[in-house]
Order: C-alpha cells, then structure tokens, then sequence
C-alpha cells in the first residue's frame, strides 16, 4: 500500500464516571483494526460532592490519567482524535473549570455529550462490531447513568438515558462497604423508579416482541458476565436472574466489599459491583430480559465510526457527518424558512472567508449550521426570535453535536442581533469574534428576505480592524439595510473588539 492509501489511524477517549478509555483504530473498507487501548479507573463521579460539584482530589486522578494519554497520542494530528465526555461532567457544576484544565493537559478538545447522543455512540460501536439485522436492545450501565437503545441493523430506533448508575447507586446504598439484603432491596427499588417509565418503550412484548435479542454494553455487563463465567454460574457470560442472584447471595456471604472473593472480580469493579448487580436486577425483572449477552461494542468504538463518517463519509458509506443530518431535521421540526436560511447561510460562509481565510474547518462548519438554524425560534413567538433560538439551540437533543458546540450555535444565534455585551466573554475567542461579524452581516444584507447579489457587499480586514464595502449605489436602493449596517458599527465599538468601517 502507498503512504496515501494506509488507513487513518483514530482516536477515542471516554473519559466516564468511573474510568477513563483511550483507544486507537483503524478503519478500512469498515473493517474495524485496534491499535491499542488504554484503561484507567479514574472514579471521576465519585468525586461529585452534595453540591454537585467536582472536588479537587478527583479532578487531580482525571487530569493525571489524561496526561498519560496526552503521551500516548504524542504526534497524532488533532482532527484525529475526539474525546468526549458523559455523566458526571453534565452534572458536574464547575464542569468548565475541570475541561479548562483538562483540555490544556490533553492537548485536544472535550466535547460534553448529551445522554441520548451517549446512547446513540454506544449503539453504533455495537451494531458495526456485531452485526445483526434482527431488532436488539442494547443497554450500557455506567457509573452515573444507564443507556437503553432499541435498534434494528445498524440504525438505533428509539435511544434514552437514564440517571443512575453503578458509582452514584454504591454511593448512595452501600456507602460504608457493607453488605445487606436491606441494601439490596432499597437500591433495586431505587433503580426501578428511575427505569419504570421505560418500561414502555423498551420492554420486549411477548405477543408482538419489540427486540429479539438484549445486549449489554461496557464495565458493568463485562464485570458481571466475567464472575459468572469464572465461576462457571454461566459458561457462556451470559446474565440470568439465576446468575443475578447467585452474585448477590455471595455479596451478602461476604458481609463487605473487601472480604468479597468473586472468581474473575477485579479489583478496579469491587467497589461498585453492588450498584451495579441491583441495576442488572432491576433490567432483568423490569424488562422481561430472559438472556443478557454481553456485547463486543461500546461508546468508544462508536466515537471512532463517527469520527470516520465526519472525516471522509464514504469511509462508511454513511453519505455525510450525522450532524448534517441534525441541521435538516431540526429545520424541519421548527418549520424553518429553509430559503431565507439559505441565503444568510450562503452569504455568511463568503464573508467568513473572507475575514478568517485560514479558519479551522469545524469553525466554518459551525458558522454554516448557526445560519442555517438562526431563526427556529421563529416558531416560539417573532419577537425577540433569537433568544428563543439561543435557547433551543443550547438544549435541544441533536444525534452528532455535542453539548459544548450546541451552546456554542445557541451563543451565535444568540448573537446575530441586538447589542454585544451580552456576549463579551465568548467574544474574547477571536473565532467566535469573525463567526459573529459574518453572521450579523449575512443577517443584515438578507433582512428584506429576498435574494441577494453577493457582490454588493465585500470585506477588507486588517488585523482588528475591518472595512465594509458596499456596491456603489447600493445604500441608495437599500437604506434600511444600509441603515442597519450603521447601527453595526455602533455595536462594535460599544465593546471594543473590532473597529468597524463603511465604505458605500
């Protein structure tokens, strides 16, 4: 093979409430290679105090952990590797502290993912490591959360999160190490009132079965399923109620968590095997689950296929990045004026090139998605439309985009009228500054809402400073716009940041 024709190789961190991950593969023709994987009990949710807030003792095991993977990834291109973020993090109250401090030592960016976009990785690593065209339900136990997907082939069909996990459940009902059938009981009813509303949509329905088979996902189902096998309770891995309760009456032999002696138990699983015994328990029972398998996937092989698909789609036969597929949905479900968003959309990208000619692609990416969704909030009420798009943008649940880069198109909506105050600390980001700029220009030039020629208006820029060149007699014809455009200048120079100039 030619150098040009040698896979990527890609990179995946799952930084979770109790380990972090790194692994890095190669994708060829969709056949997954791992090169390596690295793994750290890290117990970063452990370290989530009664204020939800994350201590210093645990932000210092996450950051050490993340400097030997800083190590490993030494050399490797940025846009090779993404490191994402789940449950404790979106809990965490000074989540943007730990990421300031934590991308600094990683050297790459953090991206923060919603509970639904967590489920719909994990579903991906799984349904392209163990294909099956049958329906399956896949379930990930996490230290924080639980992640339930029904799916059919490769696509996930319905994807939802739940808050509890095996961490935060030891925490809470076996916080001394102490074992007790009181405990137990507690713990499932806990988990059971957390998944009862589920139960509807994922329980399988013996007359009309909604899924055939059930898989599990990651360190709790492994865990489990490797004490049973050593112990030869199920030969196979698989999890049974049998199996279930056979673990659990060892627990309560043992009396504690360090006189527990488990076949095939590792130390790193030991503290929190309780919680995560009484969520499988709860799974089981509450969802008619006869058979748990373990599952070959995860999040983090998941992580590496859509990396693949954002780098080249044709590497997966995927067509385009997934958060394409978000952006059309989303104007549809908000009923966006798709030619007005095309327009500002269009216009921005020119004048965005030509104010930060060597932008990163992800930024220009951005820039076109906040276009092309600027004005969903229309749908809430006309007025004050874009702090309604802000608003959406910043919460809504898109399948590709993580928590950090949706609030980061809320800000640019948020931003693409009115005054700048509001946004002087984005603003100290000197993309996010050319993003805006292009923005509120493209928003401007389109305000009558009808086609525009793209060459009545272009932009010389020096440094901070940046010139506006209108068509010669262009203001003429439009002093609305060109109205609007004056009132751009003053908004600029209430905050200092670019020094505006029109030349009509």
């Amino acid at each position: 093979m030619t150098q040009a024709q040698v896979p990527l190789i890609l990179a995946a961190i799952d930084m979770g409430s109790n380990s972090f991950r790194l692994e890095l593969a190669q994708l060829q023709h969709g056949q997954y290679r791992r090169l390596d994987y690295l793994k750290e009990t890290v117990r970063l949710g452990a370290g989530l105090d009664a204020m939800s807030m994350l201590t210093e003792e645990a932000t210092e095991r996450g950051l050490a952990c993340l400097r030997r993977f800083a190590e490993r990834l030494s050399g490797l291109p940025g846009r090779q590797v993404r490191a994402v973020a789940t449950q404790t993090l979106r809990e965490a109250r000074n989540r943007n502290a730990f990421l300031a401090r934590a991308q600094e030592v990683l050297g790459h960016p953090i991206e923060v993912i919603s509970g639904r976009e967590e489920a719909r990785l994990i579903y991906a690593g799984v349904a392209r490591l163990q294909t099956a065209e049958d329906p399956r339900l896949v379930i990930d136990i996490g230290g924080r959360s639980t992640e339930m997907i029904l799916g059919r082939g490769p696509q996930p069909v319905s994807a939802e999160s739940f808050q509890i996990g095996s961490v935060s459940l030891s925490m809470r009902f076996f916080p001394d190490g102490r074992f007790t059938a009181e405990a137990f009981r507690a713990a499932q009813v806990a988990a059971g009132a957390e998944l009862e509303e589920a139960i509807t949509e994922f329980s399988r329905q013996s007359a009309q079965p909604r899924w055939k088979q059930a898989l599990g996902s990651s360190g709790t189902v492994g865990a489990v399923s490797q004490i049973l096998a050593a112990s030869g309770v199920s030969p196979d891995g698989s999890i049974t109620l049998d199996g279930l309760r056979w673990c659990i009456e060892q627990c309560l032999v043992a009396g504690r968590v360090d006189a527990l002696k488990l076949p095939g138990l590792k130390e790193d699983r030991r503290a929190v095997v309780g919680g995560g015994l009484c969520i499988l328990y709860t799974l089981l029972t509450h969802f008619d689950i006869d058979r748990l398998y373990p599952a070959k996937g995860a999040l983090r092989q998941g992580v590496i296929f859509d990396l693949a698909e954002r780098l080249d789609p044709k590497m997966l036969a995927a067509g385009r990045d997934m958060r394409e597929q978000s952006v059309s949905e989303l104007q549809r479900r908000f009923a966006v004026d798709r030619d007005q968003a095309g327009r500002v959309q269009s216009l921005a990208q020119r004048l965005h090139a030509q104010l930060s000619p060597k932008a990163e692609e992800e930024h220009r990416r951005e820039l076109s998605w906040a276009a092309a969704l600027h004005e969903i909030g229309m749908m809430v009420s006309h007025h004050d439309h874009h702090r309604h798009s802000a608003y959406l943008l910043s919460h809504v649940d898109a399948p590709g985009f993580s928590q950090n880069q949706l609030r980061r198109l809320g800000d640019l909506a948020l931003g693409q009228r009115g005054g700048l105050r509001k946004l002087e600390e984005q603003l100290q980001e000197e993309p996010m500054v050319w993003q805006l700029l292009a923005l509120r220009l493209a928003a401007i030039k389109c305000h009558a809402r009808s086609n525009v020629d793209p060459a009545d208006i272009k932009i010389r820029r020096d440094g901070m400073d940046v010139t506006i060149e209108m068509r010669k007699g262009w203001a003429d014809t439009h002093p609305r716009a060109h109205f609007l455009l004056r009132e751009e200048l003053d908004a600029w120079a209430k905050i200092g940041k670019v020094q505006l100039a029109l030349e009509a």
